[in-house]
């Protein structure tokens, strides 16, 4: 059986590094002392371009590790800094798909709920009102198709928090399929959920222009149904 590759890389210029990250990879390194993704793309990024000593490569933000999707490196401290500033102001904008396995009440609407992450058990809770020490959050989402007897999402988050995708769509009984932390019965085989950062838009930090950039689903289960899938309607 052959692997499938930890990343591929969607852009790169001399400031920034956008990839495709696979399920299963962490962006930043854990306890568990796995490789994460940010050192595989100082690994590609050194070899690549024959640099020597210690590459820069700073973490603009972090997907789960089950999670697959666009991921955005800064190569320069000055564009670390200004990117930083772009995800704190929220001045980007995300967009994710979803596989889940409940009908959502409605074919679209926004989500709003107060957050409370517990960092031992790495797991958040959500609140319908606001809680002392709980985060403000909120997404929109928008039902695109189905099959199988599971829901296909289109999912926007305004906000950034911690595992936020999932136990807010959880909390309405939309449960991603093959997340077990937040109330799937049943994991996927390969330790993934669907859950998939496709594409993210802002102004380059140094070009001054807007980009966008999209990553393509993985090859694989039901990500088929968004193949053809058309954004633009």
């Amino acid at each position: 059986m052959i692997e499938p590759s930890p990343f591929t890389v969607i852009f790169e210029d001399n400031h920034l590094l956008v990839v495709n990250k696979s399920p299963g990879v962490l962006v930043q390194g854990d306890s568990t002392g796995d490789v994460p993704l940010a050192d595989l793309c100082k690994a590609y990024i050194k070899e690549k371009y024959k640099k020597p000593g210690e590459v820069f490569l700073g973490v603009v933000h972090r997907l789960d590790r089950p999670v697959s999707g666009v991921v955005v490196f800064a190569r320069t401290s000055k564009a670390l800094e200004r990117m930083n500033a772009l995800f704190r102001d929220k001045e980007t904008v995300k967009t994710y798909w979803a596989v889940v396995k409940k009908k959502p009440p409605q074919h679209e609407g926004v989500l709003i709920h107060w957050l409370v992450k517990d960092e031992r058990k790495n797991k958040t809770t959500a609140y319908k009102k606001e809680t002392a020490g709980a985060l403000h959050s909120a997404l929109s989402y928008q039902v695109i198709g189905s099959a199988e007897g599971y829901w296909f999402l289109q999912v926007n988050p305004v906000t950034g928090r911690s595992h936020q995708i999932r136990v807010q769509l959880a909390s309405m009984g939309c449960v991603i399929k093959g997340d077990v932390k937040y109330g799937d019965d049943e994991p996927n085989k390969d330790g993934s959920i669907y859950l998939h950062a496709r594409r993210i838009s802002f102004m380059h930090p140094v070009r001054k222009e807007m980009v966008a950039f999209e990553a393509p689903a993985p090859a694989m289960g039901m990500w088929k149904y968004f193949a053809n899938f058309d954004e633009s309607t």
